[in-house]
């Protein structure tokens, strides 16, 4: 019986060291990797932000990241807590640090790529409507558009995917490849004529045609990927336990007036549970 109760003395000591040894920060810093001047996260989901520093009972801070890697170097630094990221940077954060954990993502709106019901979107190739180019083979020696290189849908695919439906490497194909640094960008310089296409997000595309900044007459879709697993929403697993249930809790709270607006203002019908093995399609790719 004593040794029964010096074990769980033990057990009790233990678990209070690892709960002493996890983070409760002064504010909850979080950032979003950058999708263009459309896609401003942080005004967009102010809403929710209030619910967090309500209940949280703490400051929430919005830091604006240069690029998708330096929200990454953020989360490994510690100097964010949470994030949005594009799949493939989630990927290559999570490898880095298991401890960043998902766990909420988007079920769209239908934006006229995709039906609405999944949380997916994809990858898409896409010219001008009347333009002279109407097929792939008509771009072998014109200029294309990346978005960021650790973009998902504006890179990732791109290069592994879709050259390999090609069967070359992207930079034997086109004559100059360069990266615009966000979706939008790349819409831009597709309409502006500075390249000749671009591989985007159709959920970029779709919210910059539900903004009227661009027109689905002007675009033409050459080359649609496979549906890819929406953005996942992350914290680091350092936060305390406390922290994190709360976090979640005010995510998924339907009731919340702000939540809904959050929705309305981001396309979207009602933040959804992301779990690592749905990003698996990712990491599986060559």
């Amino acid at each position: 019986m004593s040794f029964a109760i010096a074990s769980t003395a033990v057990i009790s000591s233990t678990t209070a060291a690892k709960a002493a040894e996890c983070e409760r920060p002064a504010r909850l810093r979080i950032a979003f990797v950058p999708q263009g001047e459309l896609q401003d996260d942080g005004a967009a989901m102010k809403p929710l932000f209030d619910d967090l520093e309500h209940v949280l009972r703490m400051p929430v801070e919005i830091i604006t990241p240069a690029s998708y890697g330096a929200v990454t170097e953020g989360l490994l630094a510690g100097a964010l807590d949470v994030a949005r990221l594009g799949p493939a940077t989630y990927v290559s954060a999570h490898k880095n640090d298991p401890q960043i954990t998902p766990f909420a993502t988007l079920l769209r709106m239908a934006d006229g790529f995709s039906d609405g019901n999944t949380a997916a979107y994809y990858s898409m190739l896409i010219v001008l409507q009347h333009g002279p180019i109407t097929s792939i083979s008509g771009l072998k020696g014109k200029r294309l558009a990346l978005a960021d290189p650790d973009s998902t849908s504006g890179a990732l695919i791109p290069l592994h995917v879709f050259s390999r439906q090609l069967g070359t490497s992207l930079d034997k194909y086109f004559s100059r490849i360069g990266y615009s640094g966000n979706h939008e960008q790349s819409v831009a310089a597709v309409l502006n004529k500075e390249v000749d296409a671009a591989f985007i997000a159709s959920a970029n595309l779709g919210s910059l045609i539900a903004a009227g900044k661009v027109k689905r007459s002007d675009i033409r879709v050459l080359w649609k990927s496979a549906p890819i697993p929406f953005d996942p929403f992350v914290y680091r697993g350092q936060l305390c336990e406390d922290i994190k249930k709360k976090i979640r809790a005010v995510f998924f709270n339907k009731k919340s007036a702000n939540v809904q607006s959050t929705l309305s203002a981001i396309h979207a019908k009602e933040f959804v549970p992301a779990v690592d093995k749905n990003y698996n399609i990712i990491r599986d790719l060559p």
